[in-house]
């Protein structure tokens, strides 16, 4: 999980991961997510490199392992490899960001690897018309049949993971662009609209909503 990004569009404060959402902060959120699906084991966290410390006092109760960050996120997930054990053969890299990702999208992307799958993104249909654009002007529409939002976790083979790493340093959003600049296959899984990833401040709005939706449901579930 590389969480060491200061997310600026999030606004002046701490670093995204650890700012805070219902009282605690995004990472234990995520990490928690993690642990709850039977399926996970090793969880590591790169965090920012001057509170590397204090991740590790935050994260205590969910036994990981943090790494000091890299200069940029593809970096980051390099170090996080680099701590896995030798016999950790699949590997989930996931956004301290999309903190609220139900388990059933992280047991759907481990499924397929288990399957046979190289590398799994998780993906949402595309529900807003797009244009291709040049400065102001519109150059025209895109057909969005075709065109699939990607979330996180997106699960690899390691060993297709770390070849795709050692390739070089071309500029990709996510992990899966790596894999398919090497000519690999993605395979897709069903994505969840709870999996978005706060950015912005209203993006916090809306993960504070889906955490009383679920509360609720949860009490209800109870009596």
């Amino acid at each position: 999980m590389p969480a060491a990004g200061l997310g600026v569009r999030l606004g002046p404060g701490q670093p995204k991961a650890l700012r805070e959402l219902a009282g605690e902060p995004l990472l234990v959120h995520a990490v928690r997510s993690l642990r709850s699906v039977p399926s996970i084991g090793v969880v590591v966290v790169a965090a920012p490199a001057s509170d590397v410390e204090a991740v590790g006092r935050l994260l205590a109760a969910y036994d990981v392992v943090v790494v000091p960050g890299g200069d940029d996120r593809q970096d980051s997930v390099h170090r996080t490899l680099a701590a896995l054990p030798p016999d950790v053969d699949l590997v989930l890299v996931h956004d301290a960001a999309r903190c609220l990702t139900p388990g059933h999208v992280i047991e759907a992307v481990v499924a397929a690897l288990r399957a046979g799958a190289d590398a799994v993104v998780p993906v949402l249909p595309i529900a807003d018309t797009v244009k291709h654009v040049e400065g102001v002007r519109v150059l025209g529409t895109v057909d969005r049949a075709a065109l699939r939002a990607v979330q996180t976790p997106q699960g690899f083979r390691r060993d297709v993971l770390e070849q795709a790493h050692a390739a070089g340093r071309q500029a990709a959003t996510d992990d899966a662009s790596l894999v398919e600049v090497l000519g690999g296959t993605v395979t897709t899984v069903p994505g969840d609209d709870e999996a978005f990833k706060i950015t912005r401040p209203l993006d916090l709005l809306l993960a504070e909503a889906v955490l009383a939706a679920r509360s609720s449901r949860s009490g209800r579930h109870a009596r």
